[in-house]
């Protein structure tokens, strides 16, 4: 099995707290060109919810979709964060206590949803996907607990995004086979998966990309990543000096984003 759907690495080790995913996050929250912001985004679609909406987000990390529209989430809706890792809820929990709203916490699988069949308005999987092993079977846990005319909100990447940085690798390590972790659920592949399970799916595109000043958020990043432990000392240092080179030579690190939202309705 893919380290990048091992339950049981990702668990106790990739997700075993919230350090990797603040480490990817840092680096788009500072360095983004689009400053309308990825967050504020999903919030605009999120908008046509009805004003009572019951609300479940799986894979939710430590809650930073929330933390970041803390003060626009309308009154009335009732949202539960969930994911496989008690490290990431525990961060979410903290990240959210703050905003006094009554969250609801819980440690699930979306392959095996804990709830009544039609309980929700909607279902968020922000970039989490190509974690799951079973997404067919995740699909049908969705579908089921959504009403008729509920909503999936599915975020995932596009096969270019951060290619310049995969690039660096493959040049590195030539003999290496890169494959990237969201290879089994990307912008590209992701609506042939859903459209057994539901009557509609649409796809829209967050047009970005990164222009990176600094080189410790950079190295930061690549130290989060699940195939950091497959570098060498000496190849690690070998993507230092090419980051060093390009902000030596243009002032910034140029990395394309592709990056979307799959809204799927029952």
């Amino acid at each position: 099995m893919s380290k990048f759907t091992d339950q049981h690495y990702l668990k106790s080790d990739q997700y075993k707290d919230a350090s990797n995913l603040t480490a990817r996050l840092t680096i788009h929250d500072r360095f983004s060109t689009n400053r309308y912001g990825w967050f504020n985004w999903v919030f605009y679609t999120l908008q046509k919810l009805p004003s009572n909406a019951r609300i479940l987000e799986v894979g939710s990390g430590s809650g930073v979709l929330w933390k970041s529209i803390g003060d626009r989430i309308p009154a009335g809706w009732n949202i539960t964060l969930s994911d496989l890792s008690s490290g990431m809820l525990d961060a979410a929990w903290r990240n959210l206590v703050v905003l006094g709203r009554p969250f609801q916490f819980k440690e699930i699988d979306a392959q095996s949803i804990p709830f009544e069949d039609e309980t929700f308005d909607a279902v968020i999987a922000n970039h989490m996907l190509y974690h799951v092993p079973d997404r067919a079977k995740a699909f049908a846990e969705i579908k089921r607990v959504l009403k008729p005319g509920g909503h999936f909100f599915a975020a995932t990447n596009g096969g270019n995004h951060m290619r310049e940085l995969t690039d660096w690798f493959r040049r590195i390590q030539v003999n290496n086979v890169w494959e990237k972790a969201i290879a089994p659920f990307m912008l590209e592949n992701g609506a042939e998966q859903l459209k057994p399970f539901f009557r509609s799916v649409t796809l829209s595109r967050y047009e970005d990309s990164l222009q990176v000043t600094e080189l410790e958020p950079m190295l930061d990043y690549i130290r989060s990543m699940m195939r950091v432990d497959e570098l060498s000392e000496q190849e690690f240092a070998k993507v230092q000096a090419e980051f060093e080179k390009e902000l030596k030579e243009k002032g910034r690190i140029f990395i394309t984003k592709d990056s979307g939202l799959f809204e799927a309705v029952k």
